[in-house]
């Protein structure tokens, strides 16, 4: 049995199988020369959100009080053993939010919904995607959508997405613990050659809605034109797909290093969060993607930890009641989020260094509080992008742009992008 290198993956092959296993990170000290050869570790992006914004009068820290040395409100206080390992930013905006009711749908693309004319929903990539067509070439999911069962915002039935591709269609997610689990690490249970034949037919599929497609083109207006193009990016999108999925499917899922057995069917909210960040660590571990998004649960968080009020009348808090449910939200968020850098910092990598520092983790809301739009809430944590951790910033400008941020942090872990959204520019933190 042999050792086999490629890439930041190592292999078993025996008798004509091939076992993929975790990255290892205890193999790359067995000796100075094989030290040496420890690869450099990949660069990764997560991008968390929720809804409901916070409660405004304890979860910022004042205007007047920046720098290193501020105090850390009350809503993040469960964050302060890490205070120099985030950084807060203040008066990021999406320029075109006007409805407090779109939940996530707008917060990574920074999207103008009415630009295109006669439509009245329109939108644009996500930069999670973005940082996707980059970083996912070399894994076996270009990115991992995680979100929350029965997500709606406000209660009006709005649909919560985070990733949207170049056409600005969404992306599907795993809605649970269990989903993402067996999508990152249950083995295949049809054949390699029942695979095989699958994706043949789905390329015959193709080839025949193709040559129809082509036989319409002569005669269209420009609009039609528009559409029918729109169209043929959609079939080359799944022609991407099928190629991935062929390139992977000889390939066993890597298991994590650590013993991980499939989610209890019962976890919700608050330890539901909690398995998800341990998903996250695990897939990173293992290589299965590099880049994640996570639209977390509130409601089920809330009756997790025997809140009464709902999450759509916490929103709407007065003091009382409702403000004390939003600010032990606010506090339980800022708990798991605290356990979730800690897990960063101390997942050590094949070269010595941590998962902490060759990640970027955004934190926060499309949603200030009730249902301003201004200001929203942001804290980035991680060393990957080059962030000076450790401090409040308020912007000197108002209403800067959030997407600045977006393209700031994708500049900074290496992805090749001169705008992105509404961006004016990036930020100097």
């Amino acid at each position: 049995m042999g050792l086999i290198k490629k890439s930041r993956r190592a292999f078993l092959q025996t008798a004509g199988t091939v076992i993929a296993l975790p990255i290892l990170e205890s193999l790359a000290f067995r000796g100075k020369a094989f030290a040496a050869e420890a690869p450099k570790p990949a660069k990764r992006m997560v991008f968390l959100t929720f809804g409901w914004g916070v409660t405004n009068e304890t979860w910022f820290p004042r205007l007047d009080d920046t720098g290193r040395d501020y105090t850390v409100p009350p809503g993040l206080q469960p964050l302060l053993a890490h205070k120099k390992d985030f950084t807060i930013i203040q008066n990021l905006t999406n320029k075109y939010a006007d409805d407090g009711h779109w939940g996530s749908t707008f917060y990574l693309t920074g999207a103008n919904r009415y630009a295109q004319p006669g439509q009245t929903f329109h939108n644009t990539v996500s930069a999670d995607q973005v940082a996707a067509e980059q970083f996912g070439k070399e894994t076996r999911f270009a990115s991992l959508q995680l979100g929350c069962e029965n997500a709606i915002d406000s209660g009006h039935g709005i649909g919560l997405s985070l990733a949207w591709d170049r056409r600005g269609k969404p992306l599907p997610g795993l809605d649970n613990p269990i989903l993402a689990y067996h999508r990152l690490f249950s083995d295949e249970s049809t054949s390699i050659a029942e695979r095989q034949q699958q994706l043949q037919q789905k390329r015959s599929v193709l080839d025949a809605v193709l040559e129809d497609a082509r036989s319409l083109k002569n005669g269209l207006n420009r609009a039609d034109t528009d559409k029918l193009d729109e169209y043929y990016q959609s079939i080359r999108d799944v022609e991407t797909r099928i190629a991935k999925d062929e390139k992977w499917m000889s390939i066993p899922k890597a298991k994590p290093a650590e013993i991980m057995t499939e989610p209890d069917k019962s976890v919700a909210g608050y330890e539901e969060i909690k398995v998800m960040y341990d998903l996250m660590i695990a897939a990173f571990r293992t290589d299965a993607t590099r880049v994640i998004t996570y639209r977390q649960p509130v409601r089920s968080l809330l009756k997790s930890l025997g809140v009464r009020v709902s999450s759509h009348d916490m929103s709407h808090y007065a003091p009382g009641e409702r403000m004390e449910a939003s600010q032990i939200r606010d506090q339980k968020q800022s708990e798991l989020l605290s356990y979730f850098i800690e897990r960063l910092k101390n997942t050590r990598e094949a070269d010595g260094s941590t998962l902490f520092d060759n990640t970027v983790v955004t934190y926060g809301s499309n949603i200030r509080t009730v249902h301003s739009l201004d200001n929203c809430p942001t804290i980035v944590s991680g060393r990957a992008a080059g962030v000076q951790l450790g401090q409040h910033v308020v912007l000197p400008q108002k209403n800067t742009p959030l997407c600045n941020l977006w393209l700031t942090l994708l500049q900074g872990v290496g992805v090749n992008a001169k705008s992105h959204g509404d961006s004016t520019g990036t930020l100097a933190i």
